[in-house]
C-alpha cells in the first residue's frame, strides 16, 4: 500500500509529490495527459509562487515581469512588486507546458515518488465508508490518503458528491503570439480595462506573448481578436505579430466545493475550489496549498477527516486575502464607470497599488 496517492499531475499534484517523496513517504501520481501538454492558463507565477518554485530547488524557462500595469481609455497605472524579505521582487511568466512537464519530471525523479502519465483514476475505492484507494487504469490501487489535484472539473470532485460550480457568468480566452521584429514585450503584465472584459498580456520568454481575454457571458464585443482590436496600444504592439496555435477558451473563471476533505480524500488545486483569474493567482496559489498540505502531513499524517480539516482551514486563511482583493478587483471592473477613477487613484497613489499587487503576489496581507 502506497502512503499517498495523487490524482493530478499538475503544480499542484506534482509539487506535493515532490515534498512528501523528500519527507519520506511513498508516492503515486497519475496524470491522465501526456507531457509535454498545454492548457489555456494565465501562465503568471506570482513572486510567492517563483519562492516556492526556488525553495523545491526548481527552475523553469520564463520572463520575469516586475509588476501590473492597468490601461484605460489613455489612462495608465503601474502597481510594482513590494520589497518584501525572502521574496523576489519579480514574477514569472512560464508556459503552463513548459511548467507542467518541469514539475511532473521532477516528481518523477524524486526517491519515493512513482509518477505515471497517461493513468486516469476511474473512481474512488472505499472501506467502512472512507476512502481507501483509488481504481487506475481498471486496476484497484490501495491507499492510506488520496489527493484529488485533478483540476476544475475534477472527476474526483464529482464522484464524491462535492459538486458545486458557481454558474460561470463568465469565461476566457487565451491566446499566444511571435512578436514581430523591433517589438520588446516588456517588463510588466498589462492590464486592458473595457465594457464587461479585461484583456492581459504577459511577455514569453523568445520575443513570444501571452494574450489572454476574460470577459463576462453578456459581451458583446464580437470575438478575442475584434475584442483585442478595441485597445489601441494593445492593437499596435500585435501588429505584424503571428497567432502561434489555436485560440483556446476556458470556463468557467471560479467555483466552489460542497466540502474540501472526506475521510481518506483531501481536495488540492483547483479541484478544491477557484476564484476569478481576474487577480492571476491560479498557479501560485496551488505551489502554495500544495507545500502547505506535505508540511501537514509531515507534522500529521492521518487521513481522518478531522485532521485533514485542520489543513482546509490553514489553507483557507492562507488564501483569505487574495479572495478579497479579487473580489474587489472584480466588483470594479463590473462597473466600467467605475474603472477610471480607480486608476487615478491608483496612479495618485502608487504605494496603494503596490501593497494590492504584493497581496495578489503572495506577498503582504490586505489589511
Amino acid at each position: 500500500m502506497t502512503d499517498v496517492l495523487i490524482a493530478g499531475g499538475g503544480p499542484a499534484g506534482s509539487s506535493l509529490a515532490i515534498g512528501l517523496g523528500r519527507a519520506g513517504y511513498s508516492v503515486e501520481l497519475h496524470e491522465k495527459s501526456s507531457f509535454p501538454r498545454d492548457k489555456p492558463c494565465g501562465e503568471g507565477l506570482m513572486p510567492a509562487g517563483v519562492a516556492a518554485l526556488d525553495r523545491l530547488g526548481l527552475r523553469v524557462e520564463g520572463a520575469e515581469f516586475l509588476g501590473i500595469r492597468y490601461h484605460h481609455e489613455g489612462l495608465t497605472a503601474e502597481g510594482w512588486f513590494p520589497k518584501v524579505a525572502g521574496m523576489p521582487e519579480h514574477g514569472l511568466c512560464v508556459r503552463r507546458l513548459v511548467l507542467d512537464r518541469a514539475l511532473f519530471g521532477a516528481a518523477a525523479r524524486t526517491p519515493g515518488v512513482r509518477a505515471f502519465e497517461g493513468s486516469v483514476v476511474e473512481a474512488l475505492v472505499f472501506r467502512s465508508g472512507a476512502v481507501c484507494g483509488a481504481r487506475v487504469n481498471r486496476t484497484d490501487r490501495p491507499a492510506r490518503l488520496v489527493v484529488a489535484a485533478d483540476g476544475v472539473h475534477s472527476r474526483l470532485r464529482r464522484l464524491l458528491g462535492l459538486e458545486q460550480l458557481k454558474s460561470g457568468t463568465r469565461y476566457g480566452l487565451v491566446a499566444h503570439f511571435g512578436l514581430a521584429s523591433g517589438v520588446h514585450p516588456g517588463e510588466f503584465v498589462d492590464v486592458y480595462l473595457g465594457k464587461r472584459h479585461e484583456v492581459y498580456v504577459g511577455p514569453l520568454p523568445g520575443r513570444e506573448l501571452l494574450v489572454a481575454m476574460l470577459a463576462w457571458r453578456d459581451w458583446e464585443g464580437g470575438g478575442f481578436m475584434r475584442t483585442v482590436s478595441m485597445h489601441p496600444r494593445l492593437a499596435g504592439i500585435l501588429r505584424g505579430a503571428k497567432l502561434l496555435g489555436e485560440i483556446k477558451g476556458v470556463s468557467p473563471l471560479s467555483g466552489e466545493a460542497r466540502a474540501r476533505a472526506v475521510p481518506g480524500c483531501v481536495l488540492l488545486g483547483d479541484a478544491a475550489g477557484f476564484t476569478d483569474a481576474v487577480t492571476g493567482g491560479g498557479m501560485t496559489q496551488a505551489l502554495l496549498s500544495a507545500e502547505l498540505l506535505a508540511a501537514h502531513l509531515q507534522k500529521r499524517f492521518s487521513a481522518d477527516v478531522e485532521d485533514l480539516l485542520v489543513f482546509d482551514r490553514a489553507r483557507q486563511r492562507m488564501l483569505a486575502d487574495y479572495r478579497r482583493l479579487t473580489a474587489i478587483v472584480l466588483a470594479a471592473a463590473a462597473r466600467p464607470f467605475v474603472i477610471p477613477a480607480m486608476l487615478r487613484v491608483l496612479k495618485a497613489w502608487p504605494g496603494l497599488f503596490s501593497h494590492a499587487v504584493g497581496v495578489s503576489g503572495g506577498m503582504r496581507r490586505l489589511f
